[in-house]
């Protein structure tokens, strides 16, 4: 007789030992937000806080030997995806998930260049680019990633796609994000926190909207503006780069 399977979220991030980003710090965010998560790793890193050294890709089918023994166990609504080597795993590891998820949203948070200046990569190729944001549910690029990914081409990209830009308003003073969603357009706008820089803020609020959005009932911009505070929250832990995850009334 087989058990039932247990609701949980899934990261497919890279390990970063610092567990200031990726898979540890998604999970750290997934446990402090009631959700139960499980992580599939995508690469090695080589780097702490404050530098970066290097990187080491697993292949797909290493990435998919992690994921399959867990499909066993786990129903999974809802998955973020992370550091990943090209557009080309991107594109097998939705396939993979939705394979075994018909239904499942992916929320894709595109790093392309680490806080310590290493970059991922340097080589988009934007007609792949699209066929994958059919299959996505969120985006979640800053405003340098953006640029790098939708150059000439944004208002293509949200016709299909929903996307959430963060800081794409530096100039300005204030911590500018813009949802594009369903043809519609939502601002979050609120004091920029000087000084407070934390090593993997995006992962966490990537990973907190996954999060949130496992949650009953929970819209996209209600999930997006819950994960901001919890990530605002998340950079006042402490002065220091490295900040820490308090599990919180869900």
């Amino acid at each position: 007789m087989s058990e039932e399977k247990h609701n949980a979220v899934l990261s497919i991030a890279g390990y970063d030992p610092s567990g200031g980003a990726g898979v540890l710090a998604d999970c750290k965010v997934f446990e402090a937000l009631g959700k139960y998560g499980c992580a599939v790793s995508t690469s090695i890193t080589y780097q702490n806080d404050i530098k970066f050294y290097g990187v080491k890709w697993l292949l797909f089918e290493e990435i998919k030997k992690q994921f399959i023994p867990l499909t066993e166990r786990f129903e999974f609504k809802y998955a973020k995806i992370g550091l990943i080597e090209n557009l080309d795993v991107l594109s097998k590891c939705i396939v993979l998930l939705k394979e075994y998820y018909p239904s499942i949203k992916i929320i894709w948070d595109p790093i392309i260049k680490a806080s310590a200046g290493f970059e991922f990569h340097s080589d988009i190729d934007k007609e792949n680019l699209f066929s994958i944001l059919k299959e996505l549910y969120l985006v979640t690029p800053n405003l340098e990633e953006s640029k790098i990914l939708f150059p000439y081409n944004f208002e293509n990209a949200i016709s299909i796609c929903n996307i959430l830009v963060k800081d794409c308003e530096p100039e300005c003073g204030n911590a500018v994000d813009t949802l594009f969603y369903e043809g519609k357009t939502h601002v979050f706008t609120e004091k920029k926190l000087n000084g407070y820089e934390k090593h993997g803020s995006g992962c966490v609020l990537s990973a907190a909207i996954t999060s949130y959005l496992d949650k009953e009932n929970s819209d996209l911009v209600s999930a997006c503006a819950d994960a901001k505070k919890y990530t605002k929250d998340f950079l006042f832990t402490s002065e220091k780069r490295i900040g820490y995850h308090h599990a919180i009334s869900y």
